[in-house]
């Protein structure tokens, strides 16, 4: 049950929703803007997930990964993330050194949804 809340949790960071993106021009990460390590909070506000969880998730080339998870993501060139774990899903905005977004999961099957926040180390 853990693990599943960390999951549904993870799915945000993250920045967390790649799995859903085709290779759109807009997705080239033709300069890598954003690359480097990323330290992101994801906070529940609804369902019975993990309340607050931090994540460091690595941004190279474009792609989002993160240590031993199942994570498959992008992060645009303009910022734009999208990111998903397993049936998870988190977007959102990199600006710089930070970024926010939304993130929808579930934990235990029942549904769970929250912001996340990013900062680059």
């Amino acid at each position: 049950m853990r693990f599943d809340r960390i999951r549904s949790a993870l799915s945000v960071s993250l920045i967390v929703g790649g799995a859903l993106i085709s290779a759109a021009p807009s997705f080239a990460a033709a300069d890598n803007a954003y690359d480097g390590l990323w330290n992101v909070t994801i906070v529940t506000k609804t369902g019975s997930c993990e309340p607050t969880a931090r994540y460091p998730l690595t941004v190279t080339e474009g792609r989002i990964t993160a240590p031993g998870a199942d994570v498959n993501g992008k992060v645009g060139r303009e910022g734009t993330v999208r990111v998903s774990i397993g049936p998870a899903f988190a977007n959102g905005q990199l600006s710089g050194n930070t970024g926010s977004g939304k993130w929808n999961g579930a934990s235990g099957g029942v549904p769970c949804s929250g912001r996340w926040e990013a900062s680059r180390q």
